[in-house]
């Protein structure tokens, strides 16, 4: 077989230019990198530093560096999952703070006004009878304020000028009526008033509530129902005691009075002009009678101090001092007693009802007479039953069956 031809060989005459050949690159005749060659080849200090095979120049950023493996705080990232398991940490921690803020804020105040509901002494006020009127739309409050002299010692006695009677009568009846809409109503009802009450027969209204005659609360209530025809939701009562806890509580409520007044039997010695009441002299001026309409003049002083009461109790400087609502709670909550199915929110919702700027008026008043009980109040029959027919209806009472 014929040999064959061989190619003549591309290095034949090029024998001076191999050495400036090296891999791809080609160097030209000056000997020197061309530009292409210096953007590739690595730098003789990075060939000498024993770096990785091939000249390699990538390195794994330092620790502590900027570069995406560091960790964001300063720390490089070990392959351990600490930063991982430190961020879950601080998750729980948070957690586990609003779960105690949430119980701080809920659970707390939830206890405590458990607590100071059960302390409320319920009484059997509103029973359920045969000829009861039917349920009505509107609210109404029965308000009693009894001279009961539980929890006064002698010398409590002696200083309230209260004496030492037995029993309980009533120094107060007024109705808190909130209509469907407009304004509340404060209807203090004379408890001179004659009606008829149960099981007595015609006689005062205050002979209703008297434990000496035989009633209480529930004869009061149905007394009032049966001569009104309205329904009463719920009752409150409060005697002498807690009348004078609560006024020191709130730390005194202002009054301003005409004229001086002083009665030795309500132990009362006061001047004209405003001026803060204690408990005892609170207690002294809504009950004294020395004044030219003695039981109506004492009536509309009733109802002018537990506005001013309610305005005080439930302020913001009442509201948000502790060392006010406090005593206020736990003092008003053991002195109050209510109707068997009445809760301290039924009293919150009177006491925001009455802060409501509420009209002050009386069961209209037709005359005053010698009854066989008595010195006894007759009502307005026209006038009282425009009054009773507004609040049957859950309407405002109008202007003109208002008692002056």
């Amino acid at each position: 077989m014929a040999d064959r031809p061989r190619r003549p060989s591309s290095r034949s005459g090029s024998g001076s230019n191999d050495s400036n050949r090296t891999g791809v690159f080609r160097r030209p005749s000056g000997g020197g990198a061309d530009e292409i060659e210096k953007l590739y080849r690595p730098r003789r200090s990075q060939q000498n530093s024993g770096g990785d095979a091939g000249g390699s120049a990538r390195r794994r950023p330092a620790s502590g560096g900027s570069g995406r493996g560091s960790s964001g705080r300063g720390g490089g990232i070990d392959g351990s999952g600490q930063a991982r398991r430190e961020r879950e940490q601080r998750r729980r921690r948070r957690r586990t703070l609003l779960v105690l803020l949430l119980v701080v804020l809920v659970m707390v105040p939830t206890a405590f006004y458990l607590w100071a509901d059960s302390r409320l002494e319920r009484v059997e006020a509103l029973p359920e009878y045969e000829g009861q009127p039917e349920e009505q739309p509107g609210t109404t409050y029965m308000i009693v304020g009894s001279d009961s002299r539980e929890g006064l010692s002698d010398e409590d006695k002696q200083d309230l000028g209260t004496g030492d009677a037995e029993g309980k009568r009533t120094d107060t009846i007024m109705v808190l009526y909130v209509p469907e809409e407009g304004t509340p109503s404060i209807v203090s009802v004379p408890r001179d008033s004659y009606v008829t009450v149960p099981g007595l027969g015609k006689n005062k209204i205050n002979a209703a509530f008297a434990t000496a005659a035989g009633g209480g609360p529930a004869t009061l209530v149905q007394t009032f129902e049966q001569a009104s025809g309205v329904r009463i939701d719920h009752y409150v009562e409060i005697g002498f005691s807690g009348f004078v806890d609560i006024v020191d509580a709130v730390g005194g409520v202002e009054m301003c009075p005409e004229e001086a007044m002083e009665d030795p039997k309500a132990n009362l010695d006061i001047e004209a002009g405003c001026q803060d009441m204690d408990g005892s002299t609170a207690l002294g001026y809504v009950r004294t009678r020395a004044s030219p309409r003695a039981d109506l003049d004492r009536i509309e002083r009733q109802r002018e101090f537990f506005s001013a009461l309610v305005d005080k109790t439930t302020s913001p400087g009442t509201l948000l001092n502790p060392v006010r609502s406090v005593p206020l709670v736990t003092d008003g909550t053991e002195t109050f007693e209510v109707g068997e199915d009445d809760h301290l929110s039924d009293l919150g919702w009177m006491a925001l009802a009455m802060r409501d700027d509420p009209e002050t008026t009386s069961v209209p008043i037709g005359t005053t007479t010698r009854t066989e009980v008595g010195s006894s109040v007759l009502w307005d029959e026209q006038r009282s039953e425009e009054m009773f027919g507004a609040m049957r209806s859950g309407e405002e009472i109008p202007e003109s069956a208002m008692q002056e």
